[in-house]
């Protein structure tokens, strides 16, 4: 569920948040854990983590899981995701989002202005535009 903010929501709340989230990571296969906060136009955030399966293809990633809590309760316009992840949670580089992941944000996002935030703590950060890390998208105005 989304947690309501009154107030404008810092680049290091949603660090902070997508960190906490790593705990929840469920990863016996690769160990790779990933955590995301997602901040809605609205100023509500939702989290989520990377959840594999012993399948493999079933295996969701953190970002998408925050976009479908998002979208399966109504919202639909989103300004920035913080993204972070590591080998058994060590955040010792950036975690990009996968190429699904990005082709999910391109169904809800503004790709000029959605942001994305690649961090390995609260001071080391760098933020980018969806148009950025996924040129010439795909997206709902190629079908309009």
């Amino acid at each position: 569920m989304g947690n309501d903010q009154n107030q404008e929501v810092s680049i290091e709340e949603l660090i902070r948040l997508a960190i906490d989230q790593l705990q929840f990571s469920y990863t016996p296969y690769s160990g790779f854990k990933v955590g995301a906060a997602l901040l809605t136009k609205g100023g509500k955030i939702y989290t989520g983590c990377n959840i594999e399966n012993a399948a493999y293809t079933p295996t969701n990633c953190a970002e998408r899981t925050a976009f479908f809590k998002a979208v399966s309760v109504g919202e639909r316009e989103f300004q920035a995701i913080c993204v972070v992840g590591g080998q058994d949670g060590v955040l010792t580089d950036y975690a990009a989002p996968c190429g699904v992941c990005r082709q999910v944000m391109m169904e809800f996002c503004n790709p000029q202005q959605f942001q994305i935030i690649l961090a390995t703590s609260t001071q080391q950060y760098e933020i980018f535009t969806l148009q950025e890390l996924l040129p010439r998208g795909f997206g709902p105005d190629n079908l309009a």
